[in-house]
């Protein structure tokens, strides 16, 4: 079983930062060897990928997080963070981390909220 426990989410003024961590339970799953990604959802919208890091430790981001959000990974830990900088309002949803492409059957954990708002 593989559980993704995310935490760190929070509420956070227009041009704030938080700092997510999501750490990966499971016996015999070890994101060592695995793409990593955070992903988010606002209400009424899907699922996006907002970043992703590789198994050499390179990253990827879409447009509305490059320059802002930074995704790192701690393979000791079984461990994937995200650090978010220059926060806007339209970044409010809730956060998730998860393999890309998603694990399994599409397993998910809680998720962690987050809001920008003023």
């Amino acid at each position: 079983q593989v559980l993704f426990v995310e935490s760190g989410g929070g509420s956070v003024q227009p041009g704030g930062s938080l700092s997510l961590s999501c750490q990966v339970v499971g016996n015999i799953f070890s994101i060592r060897t695995r793409t990593m990604g955070w992903y988010r959802q606002a209400p009424g919208e899907q699922r996006e990928l907002v970043a992703q890091t590789f198994i050499g430790g390179s990253t990827n981001y879409p447009d509305s997080a490059k320059g802002r959000f930074t995704i790192s990974r701690d393979n000791a830990k079984n461990t994937v963070y995200l650090q978010m900088h220059s926060l806007k309002p339209e970044d409010t949803a809730v956060y998730y981390c998860n393999t890309v492409p998603v694990f399994g059957n599409g397993l998910w954990g809680q998720g962690t909220q987050v809001t920008v708002s003023s």
